[in-house]
C-alpha cells in the first residue's frame, strides 16, 4: 500500500528553518556582489510566511538557498535540525526531494504529460511501485480539487488549474515546507486568491508555507511577512489580520474555473 498524504501536525515549540549570520556573495568577473548580508531568523513549524521585497534585494537568493539549490558563502542554515551547509550533493538532492515542495510562477509542468503523470514525477526517485505512485498522484490532485481532471494536458487546463498540478506534485512526498516562488504571477485576480485558499487549507493542515510575492494583497493572506532591501531583512513582523482567502472568494464573482466545473 501507499503512504497516505495526511496532515502534518504542528509542534509546540517546533522550528523547521534556522537561519544564523547567513551570507551569499557572487563573484562578477573580479566585483562581489553581496546578494545576502548576514540574515538572522527562525521559522517555526506550520508557519505561513510571506517574503517580499524590490527585485535584487536577495529574497530569490535566499529562497533558492531554502531549497537547497544554493549554499551560504558564510553562516549556517538548518533544516529540521539539520545543518544544510554540510549535505554532500547526493544529500542535498533528497532533500528537495523528500523534505521539501516547490511551486514557481510558471508552473513548469511537461506539455506532452497529463495531470497524473506530472504530478508523479518526484515519486520517479523512490522506491514505489508503479501503482502507488498512482495512488499517491491521484490523491495529490484530489486534495488540490482535481479529481476530475487527472488525465487532461496542460494545453487542456486554464492557468489556475495548471497551478493546481503544481501544487499536487509538490505535495506528492509529503513535504515538511513548501516553497512558493511568485505562484500567483501569471493568474488572474479571482484564480490567485484560490490559489492562496489552497495554501490556506495546506497551512492549517500542518504544512509550512513559505511564499515569495510582489504584491502586497497577496501577502496579506499570510500570518507573518518579512521584507528584504539590500540583501537584509528591514523588516519581520506577524500579521494579526491576514485574510481569509474563503472568505473573500464568496464575495467575488466566478471565474474561468468555477464557470467549467459548473458546465
Amino acid at each position: 500500500m501507499a503512504e497516505a498524504i495526511v496532515p502534518r501536525p504542528i509542534e509546540s515549540g517546533c522550528r523547521i528553518i534556522g537561519i544564523s549570520h547567513l551570507s551569499k556573495t557572487y563573484l562578477l568577473g573580479e566585483v562581489e556582489v553581496h546578494a545576502l548580508r548576514g540574515l538572522t531568523l527562525d521559522v517555526a513549524c506550520g508557519e505561513f510566511v510571506a517574503i517580499m521585497g524590490a527585485s535584487g534585494s536577495g529574497k530569490s537568493t535566499f529562497m533558492n538557498i531554502l531549497g537547497c539549490l544554493d549554499i551560504p558563502t558564510k553562516g549556517s542554515y538548518y533544516l529540521e535540525d539539520i545543518e544544510v551547509g554540510r549535505l554532500s550533493r547526493d544529500e542535498l538532492a533528497r532533500i528537495r526531494n523528500r523534505r521539501i515542495g516547490f511551486v514557481f510562477q510558471g508552473f513548469n509542468l511537461l506539455s506532452r504529460t497529463s495531470a497524473i503523470e506530472n504530478v508523479e514525477l518526484p515519486l520517479l526517485y523512490s522506491a514505489l511501485p508503479g501503482k502507488d505512485r498512482h495512488q499517491r498522484a491521484m490523491e495529490a490532485l484530489q486534495k488540490v480539487g482535481l479529481g476530475d481532471r487527472v488525465h487532461h494536458y496542460p494545453n487542456q487546463l486554464s492557468g489556475g488549474q495548471q497551478q493546481r498540478v503544481a501544487i499536487a506534485r509538490a505535495l506528492v512526498n509529503n513535504p515538511a515546507i513548501v516553497l512558493a516562488d511568485e505562484p500567483t504571477g501569471n493568474l488572474d485576480s479571482r484564480t490567485s486568491i484560490e490559489i492562496m485558499d489552497i495554501f490556506q487549507q495546506l497551512n492549517e493542515q500542518g504544512i509550512t508555507i513559505i511564499l515569495v510575492t510582489h504584491e502586497l494583497d497577496i501577502a496579506q493572506f499570510a500570518r507573518r511577512h518579512i521584507t528584504f532591501r539590500d540583501g537584509k531583512i528591514r523588516a519581520d513582523r506577524i500579521n494579526p489580520n491576514a485574510r481569509n482567502a474563503t472568505e473573500v472568494l464568496a464575495e467575488m464573482p466566478l471565474g474561468e474555473d468555477d464557470e467549467e466545473d459548473e458546465a
